[in-house]
C-alpha cells in the first residue's frame, strides 16, 4: 500500500461506527476520508471541491474507496482529477433522482472512467434499483458484482468489516500502479459476477 493513497468517500450521511468505510479506514493511517458535515441537503460544487482537493494533494496514485452518494460524486471528477486516479472501488451507489435532497448530483455522467473500477450492487438497494445501477456500471466501464438482498451494503444491512468488499479492496493493491489509461482504452464492458447474500 506504500505506493498507493487510499481515499475514502462516504455517503452523504456519512460512514459511523462499525461501517465497513470506518473500519477499513482504521486499519490504514495514512489513508484519507472525505469529511463532509451532515447536509440535508448535500451540494455536488462543495463535495467535488473537496474531494479533488484530496485527490491532487496526493504524491501517489489514488485508490478511491466510494459508497452510496459517494460513488456519483467520484463519476463526477473532472479530467485532472481522473488522471491521478489507479482505481476506484464504488459501493452501492444513489440514483441523485430519486431523492430532490441530491438533485445537485443529477444527471449522473455516464462517461467511460480512465481507470479501472468495480461496482458493487445489491438486489434490494433503496438507494437505487439494481438495473439502473448495472446501466451505472455499464457507462463506466467498471466490472460489476451484483450482491443478493444486501440492502445498502451498510451496517443496516449486518455489513461490517464485510470480507467480500476487502478482497475487492485487496485486488487494487495488487496492481501496480502506472499510468491511468486514457478514455478509449478504459475498458467499456461490465463483467458480471454473481455472488451470494453476503452478511459476514
Amino acid at each position: 500500500m506504500s505506493r498507493l493513497q487510499t481515499i475514502f468517500v462516504p455517503d452523504w450521511h456519512g460512514a459511523g461506527p462499525g461501517h465497513w468505510q470506518r473500519l477499513w479506514a482504521d486499519q490504514q493511517p495514512d489513508a484519507l476520508r472525505l469529511v463532509r458535515e451532515d447536509e440535508t441537503v448535500p451540494r455536488r460544487d462543495d463535495w467535488l471541491a473537496a474531494l479533488e482537493a484530496l485527490v491532487l494533494s496526493s504524491d501517489a496514485p489514488v485508490l478511491l474507496v466510494a459508497h452510496g452518494l459517494g460513488c456519483i460524486a467520484v463519476a463526477h471528477l473532472p479530467a485532472a482529477a481522473a488522471a491521478r486516479i489507479h482505481g476506484a472501488l464504488l459501493v452501492a451507489p444513489s440514483d441523485p433522482e430519486r431523492r430532490a435532497q441530491l438533485s445537485s448530483f443529477a444527471p449522473v455522467p455516464y462517461a467511460p472512467l480512465p481507470y479501472r473500477s468495480v461496482l458493487v450492487a445489491s438486489s434490494n438497494d433503496p438507494a437505487c434499483p439494481v438495473r439502473l445501477a448495472g446501466a451505472y456500471g455499464r457507462a463506466w466501464g467498471s466490472e460489476f458484482v451484483r450482491m443478493q438482498n444486501a440492502g445498502h451494503v451498510d451496517t443496516d444491512s449486518g455489513h461490517g468489516a464485510w470480507p467480500l468488499g476487502q478482497a475487492l479492496f485487496q485486488s487494487f493493491t495488487q496492481d501496480t500502479p502506472g499510468e491511468a489509461p486514457s478514455s478509449a482504452t478504459a475498458p467499456r464492458a461490465s463483467s458480471f459476477i454473481a455472488e451470494p447474500s453476503a452478511h459476514p
